[in-house]
């Protein structure tokens, strides 16, 4: 088990200058994953795809993912009444592969779309960043933050796959029917750099969290020792996108559940994973610098959020029935058809499955929420949440 040691002194040192000596796990989280120098994602610490990776996404097993999701956009276009500029805003665009697919895609089946779009990227990683402007350098792409994005200023759709679910969480554990809430010390050597010590709520937006997905720890079921986590940052990320989207859609595709599963009483260890190497275990407190720190997403939260902040929710739907009412099923019938080696056909169908299997990303959530639609344009359906019969 290997920690970035730099990164590991920082955090430390952080430690050392708060009142309590500790930071909330979210703190952790954050430096962990983001530290300007030596976080997992602004390090060349990342790898994701396949051989010798921590994860891969669904644009990593193939175009299809990115074209079914162009079509979705073409779609949300044209009910706009096909505005120029189209602004597609991807949020966290990882190697730029979904980018490169959705683009591919658009200019070759609808050029008149294609000519109307703005694409831009948000990418906190500079690394990533990087190989998304190499990937990318025969199309017009733009690199903002969110902050550079002028309020009310975006018509078109901000857009994110796997994003949320790597925003710092806090996390709380019940003791004695209390909730109380996890923070991060440092340990007495190197083979123990950082424990956790629980004390009083950091925030009272903790308890508001629960209260508005209505979550009542109080109640029968919940045992002594209970724990997950409650994703504040989600909530600030959502509250930007909805104040620079002036008209269109804000689609988030994501692993997660519902609160009252998400929050069930018997998933009693909440839902934090690390990734490394393509295993996953619990322990964000090695490899510290070297692993993703993943928590699933609540959809109750983005939801009740949004209505806050004047986003309309349009759907929510599996990513598995999702592609396949944006036409993955024709896509599987078809590979028969095509003249490939066996060994490719096999290999095709194997990774077209895998984006529908309900048993992995096609349990995925996608969410679909809207800003400044005419309730006529609500009224015509999204392609993608139509379940196919």
């Amino acid at each position: 088990m290997s920690s970035n040691s730099a990164l590991c002194n920082a955090i430390a040192y952080h430690i050392s200058t708060t009142p309590q000596r500790r930071i909330t796990f979210a703190e952790f989280m954050d430096l962990a994953l983001y530290h300007p120098e030596h976080g997992y994602y602004s390090s060349h610490a990342v790898k994701i795809g396949f051989q010798g990776a921590d994860f891969f996404t669904s644009p990593h097993l193939g175009a299809d993912f990115g074209e079914l999701l162009a079509e979705q956009f073409w779609q949300m276009w044209e009910i706009l009444a096909r505005p120029v500029p189209f602004s597609l805003v991807e949020m966290g665009a990882g190697q730029g592969l979904l980018a490169m697919h959705i683009l591919n895609y658009s200019g070759l089946h609808h050029p008149d779309f294609f000519a109307a779009l703005d694409y831009v990227i948000v990418e906190k990683s500079p690394g990533f960043q990087r190989e998304q402007q190499q990937r990318l350098q025969d199309f017009t792409v733009r690199w903002c933050s969110l902050a550079d994005i002028p309020s009310d200023s975006i018509t078109g759709c901000f857009f994110s796959n796997e994003l949320v679910d790597a925003l710092p969480v806090h996390q709380f554990i019940l003791v004695d029917g209390e909730m109380h809430e996890v923070y991060v010390t440092t340990g007495k050597d190197d083979s123990e750099p950082f424990v956790e010590v629980t004390g009083e709520l950091s925030t009272p937006e903790l308890q508001k969290y629960l209260d508005l997905v209505e979550i009542d720890l109080t109640s029968r079921g919940y045992e002594h020792g209970y724990r997950s986590e409650i994703n504040l940052a989600a909530g600030d990320w959502l509250s930007i996108v909805a104040d620079r989207l002036h008209r269109g859609y804000v689609l988030t595709i994501d692993y997660g559940y519902p609160a009252h599963r998400y929050y069930n009483p018997r998933r009693s260890q909440g839902s934090l994973q690390c990734y490394y190497n393509h295993r996953h275990h619990n322990n964000p407190y090695i490899n510290v610098g070297t692993q993703d720190i993943t928590a699933h997403v609540d959809f109750t939260a983005l939801e009740r959020w949004g209505d806050r902040f004047k986003l309309e929710k349009i759907g929510f739907i599996q990513q598995g029935l999702f592609l396949m009412a944006l036409g993955l099923g024709e896509r599987i019938s078809a590979i028969s058809q095509q003249e490939l080696p066996l060994s490719q056909l096999l290999q095709r169908r194997e990774a077209l499955h895998q984006l529908i299997d309900p048993t992995e990303l096609g349990n995925f959530g996608v969410l679909i929420q809207s800003k400044g639609l005419q309730p006529t344009e609500i009224a015509q359906p999204l392609k993608g949440l139509t379940i196919p019969s």
